[in-house]
């Protein structure tokens, strides 16, 4: 049964990096172009 929780667990913080992933590129992507829009 620890197999299936370490599963779980695992899984739990996969979920997690991948919606900082996702809110993370999406931050870069409205600061990139905010520093392009002063820039010009």
């Amino acid at each position: 049964m620890t197999g299936n929780q370490d599963i779980k667990d695992a899984s739990k913080t996969y979920d997690g990096f991948l919606n900082m992933l996702k809110w993370g590129s999406i931050a870069t992507a409205i600061v990139t172009i905010f520093v392009i829009l002063i820039i010009s």
